[in-house]
């Protein structure tokens, strides 16, 4: 039997347990409220800085400065999984990913910033210093570009503290009075903090909305873009061959659409450069240093030309790989002007946003249609692939030759300078491979049994492709019916129609190129110059 003491006592705890109970929840409450804060506090940090470069800095944010450091120090391997996990979709999902941890951030200095005054303020202020410094690493780097993140954090340090305060205030007003007049003054702080968050949050949300329209016209580039007049090719594209086109269902068109043109690059946000300021300079070991501006290239004899391109990243069977028809001047007569000295054997290509490229020499002064491309498929250049002005040069992977944005060609050596990703563990030359692939039918595709329609595209570009095989099942090779090829420097469409009964069949393709030189069946990653490897399918055939 308990004492009276001990009935009393327990009594008094029994009391008492809902009132920490409710306390503890109300804590738990206040916290939650304090992140979201916090959250909304950077992401206005975010939409200030966004908006202030759009109008002082359109080719650096602090978002963009930040992102372009990362993929920068991000391993060459982390590169290639991302390309091919995301593919296209690689830059969206790494800006998700960034906002994400900005959020979480912002949610951390909220809770900090509720415990002790200018503690998650601290936490913004840090934010923007790194801002700044990524910014003071970049080539679009202006002074006014490093205003922007200091004011963005400026801006997000303020909105926490007004919404912590307004928290604060709600909860002192709940704890003074009698318990009417507590609940009074808790409903009416809260509705208070309330209306100030949402206000903020609502802000933030709108200005984001603006920033990325903002950001999306380039500046106004999309207008100046649109208006461009190219003019006539003084020789035009040959001819596309009859039959050049399989016409199977399934198929990718010979030509690609721009819209449909793969997208590789480091640029979170495509550069936007000015065509009425551009201008390409011609640099290093050179007689004779030149400089060309956008009105002067377009008065130029530009010709026209079917070329594919591939990315280096593309996996066996990928679709990394686009063919386009080209408008431009030879690179070949650029380089002449300069007069290349004695010695030099590699150009470096430059960016707007500072990325390089390293291409032999030779193969922009050989007759190859290398050239300074300012049209794709009969319109300027789109902004993602290079506007006003990107390389294209036959029979190289884009990572050694295919810069976009172009704003420097630096004549040197390849002792004494490298590309972007060449210190990343890539070859420092990217010929393409002889590749081919399956498009027709898609692996794991059931279809009917008798004659089975296959077909693909097979490229090794600035030689031609041969022929192109099948095997099913690792059996005897059976060649396709190759289709007129555009060029040299086109992939080559193929088809073959093979009997094949109920069952499940592997099949694969191969290509050999012109020379006779059939492409490697060996099984190789993508690094460090491209991939190898049989294309193979698997097909299920239904009685």
């Amino acid at each position: 039997m308990k004492t009276p003491q001990a009935q009393q006592e327990a009594a008094d705890d029994g009391a008492s347990s809902p009132r920490r109970s409710g306390a503890d929840g109300a804590a738990q409450g206040s916290r939650r409220w304090a992140a979201a804060s916090g959250a909304v506090a950077a992401g206005a940090a975010v939409v200030v800085g966004e908006l202030l470069a759009g109008l002082l800095s359109p080719s650096l944010s602090p978002v963009t400065a930040v992102g372009g450091v990362m993929i920068d120090a991000v391993p060459p391997g982390v590169k290639d999984w991302a390309i091919a996990l995301f593919g296209t979709a690689d830059k969206a999902v790494f800006l998700a990913g960034m906002l994400l941890v900005i959020a979480a951030v912002g949610a951390l200095a909220g809770i900090l910033e509720q415990r002790r005054r200018f503690a998650g303020a601290a936490v913004i202020a840090v934010f923007g210093l790194v801002g700044l410094a990524a910014v003071l690493t970049r080539a679009q780097m202006t002074p006014a570009a490093a205003v922007v993140p200091l004011a963005g954090a400026l801006a997000g340090a303020l909105l926490l503290g007004l919404l912590i305060r307004r928290l604060q205030e709600g909860a002192s007003a709940g704890a003074a009075g009698t318990d009417y007049a507590a609940r009074t003054a808790t409903t009416a702080g809260r509705r208070t903090f309330l209306q100030v968050l949402a206000t903020g949050a609502g802000a933030t949300a709108v200005g984001g909305v603006v920033a990325a329209v903002w950001r999306g016209a380039a500046a106004g580039i999309s207008t100046a873009r649109e208006k461009l007049q190219l003019p006539a090719a003084v020789a035009e594209a040959p001819a596309i061959p009859a039959g050049a086109e399989v016409g199977l269902d399934g198929m990718q068109p010979l030509v690609t659409p721009n819209r449909d043109f793969y997208r590789i690059d480091t640029a979170l946000i495509v550069p936007s450069l000015d065509p009425e300021s551009w201008v390409l300079r011609v640099t290093g070991m050179v007689e004779q240093e030149v400089e060309l501006n956008l009105a002067e290239l377009l008065a130029k004899p530009l010709i026209e030309r079917h070329v594919t391109i591939a990315c280096v990243s593309n996996e066996v069977g990928g679709d990394l790989i686009g063919n386009a028809r080209w408008l431009g001047w030879p690179v070949r007569e650029l380089l002449a002007l300069a007069r290349p000295q004695s010695g030099a054997d590699m150009v470096l290509s430059r960016s707007s946003d500072g990325w390089t490229a390293g291409t032999p020499l030779e193969v922009l002064t050989d007759q190859r249609d290398a050239l300074l491309a300012v049209g794709m498929n009969g319109e300027p250049l789109p902004l993602e692939h290079g506007f006003p002005v990107r390389m294209i040069v036959p029979g190289l992977y884009g990572y050694v030759s295919a810069t976009k944005w172009l704003t420097e060609l630096r004549v040197t050596r390849f002792a004494d300078d490298v590309g972007y990703w060449t210190p990343r563990g890539w070859s420092d030359r990217g010929p393409i491979k002889t590749s081919s692939r399956i498009d027709v039918p898609r692996t794991g595709r059931r279809v009917g049994a008798g004659t089975v329609m296959f077909g693909g595209v097979a490229w090794a570009q600035h030689t031609g492709i041969g022929k192109v095989e099948l095997r099913v099942n690792r059996g005897p090779w059976q060649a396709a019916r190759l289709a007129p090829g555009i060029s040299l420097d086109t992939w080559y469409q193929w088809q073959l129609g093979i009997e094949l009964t109920p069952g499940q069949y592997e099949v694969q393709v191969c290509a050999t190129d012109l020379n006779g030189e059939p492409q490697v069946e060996e099984r190789r990653p993508v690094a460090p110059d491209g991939a190898t490897g049989f294309h193979t399918i698997r097909v299920d055939v239904n009685p």
